[in-house]
């Protein structure tokens, strides 16, 4: 990775832009609760984390029946009520007001349609060039198409892009994308580039 050849800083959001632990089980146990079931357990939590709102129901509803009536239940909830439950990451902000207009910004994350609301309601509005969420592409991360769709987008080439990620999902699409990855608080993962806090990105690109 050759900090002189960055032009693009990808982030995940859950994990590294948000802490969003708290809204994601919040979110979950709601649904769960509709259907008399237990809390996520520490398990389910973990997949939920990383993968997309229908895996993760497939995941944790594995009853045919009850998972075709959670695709209901979920038009019931009102996710901005739990907006307020997502802590923004140290250091974000200040990231992001550095970075640009020099480098551009881009979002790739496995959300859905919440992706928007959650921008909005944390004023990030304005913030990045790019989001890609998993409804903009046929494959989500762990694939690489999330990534491939930044760099199409911005004519680039992985040498020009760094993503930064916290969980084995994010490793695995970049690996697949042979963008270099920057881990953020996850030591296990393999990673071009370890980072406990965002304001190392400013180091390493000498903001």
């Amino acid at each position: 990775m050759n900090p002189d050849n960055i032009t693009i800083v990808a982030f995940d959001c859950d994990g590294v832009m948000f802490d969003t632990a708290e809204a994601n089980r919040t979110y979950y146990n709601r649904i769960l609760h509709h259907f008399n079931l237990p809390p996520l357990t520490n398990e389910q939590f973990f997949y939920t984390h990383m993968h997309t709102v229908d895996s993760s129901l497939d995941y944790i509803l594995p009853d045919r029946i009850l998972r075709e009536k959670a695709d209901e239940v979920r038009k019931t909830l009102n996710y901005s009520s739990l907006i307020p439950f997502m802590k923004i990451e140290p250091g974000l902000i200040t990231l992001l007001n550095k970075l640009r207009p020099k480098y551009k910004t881009a979002i790739a994350t496995n959300r859905s349609d919440t992706m928007d609301r959650v921008i909005q309601e944390h004023g990030l509005d304005g913030c990045f060039d790019l989001v890609i969420s998993a409804r903009d592409v046929e494959r989500p991360k762990p694939f690489p198409d999330p990534l491939i769709k930044i760099m199409n987008h911005f004519s680039a080439i992985p040498e020009n892009i760094i993503y930064i990620g916290d969980s084995e999902l994010d490793e695995q699409a970049s690996r697949a994308a042979s963008i270099p990855f920057v881990a953020y608080n996850n030591p296990l993962l393999s990673a071009a580039l370890h980072i406990k806090q965002l304001r190392e990105i400013e180091t390493l690109l000498k903001l």
